[in-house]
């Protein structure tokens, strides 16, 4: 019975902000919330951290404990309180990484297989390319490679308008038509090149 006028006593000091009050208290409380915490959160450093956010949240509400009620159960619902919400922080920070990481994976695979589809497109074009007349490569290379209209093209290589445009319609559908089928070339190619 002295205890809990004792605890009562504390209790009324800290309410006016007593430090040595708070002191004892927390000499009374921290290894038992300390051992409650752990068995939750299985980590030392954390049911420390825990244990101290438990007598933050004390000082900073002294002027709402009840000195009638029961303290044990007002500070340990802290505690559990505290506790859950790290728990859901971490499990949340877990899932959000995992979300990540999958993202990450799905991403680099995904430009993996881009990089191998563009490098073996690339590949046929050349090797299609140097299939082509010496003037096709010429006007293909002026307007693909140099960024030349067909207009630019027509004066530089002393030839009219149409003559770039006809040249530049049988090359593509050339090239178009001796890039592998097998891969997603077609939609690539017209992106790329028409």
């Amino acid at each position: 019975m002295k205890e809990t006028k004792t605890k009562r006593d504390l209790l009324l000091l800290l309410k006016k902000g007593d430090v040595i009050a708070f002191d004892n208290i927390y000499e009374m409380y921290s290894k038992r919330l300390y051992g409650f915490v752990l068995r939750y959160v299985k980590q030392k450093e954390d049911a420390e951290g825990i244990v101290q956010e438990v007598f933050i949240t004390i000082w900073e509400t002294r002027n709402k404990i009840d000195i009638y009620s029961s303290f044990d159960s007002f500070i340990f619902t802290i505690a559990y309180n505290t506790t859950i919400n790290l728990l859901r922080k971490r499990v949340n920070e877990h899932k959000y990484q995992e979300r990540l990481n999958s993202i990450q994976q799905i991403t680099g695979a995904d430009q993996i297989i881009d990089d191998i589809y563009f490098k073996e497109i690339k590949t046929q074009l050349h090797s299609v390319i140097d299939k082509l007349t010496p003037r096709q490569k010429e006007i293909f290379q002026l307007s693909r490679e140099d960024g030349l209209t067909h207009v630019e093209i027509a004066k530089k290589l002393n030839i009219s308008v149409n003559t770039v445009k006809n040249h530049m319609v049988t090359t593509l559908a050339f090239i178009k038509s001796h890039i592998d089928k097998g891969l997603i070339a077609n939609f690539l190619f017209i992106s790329l090149f028409l």
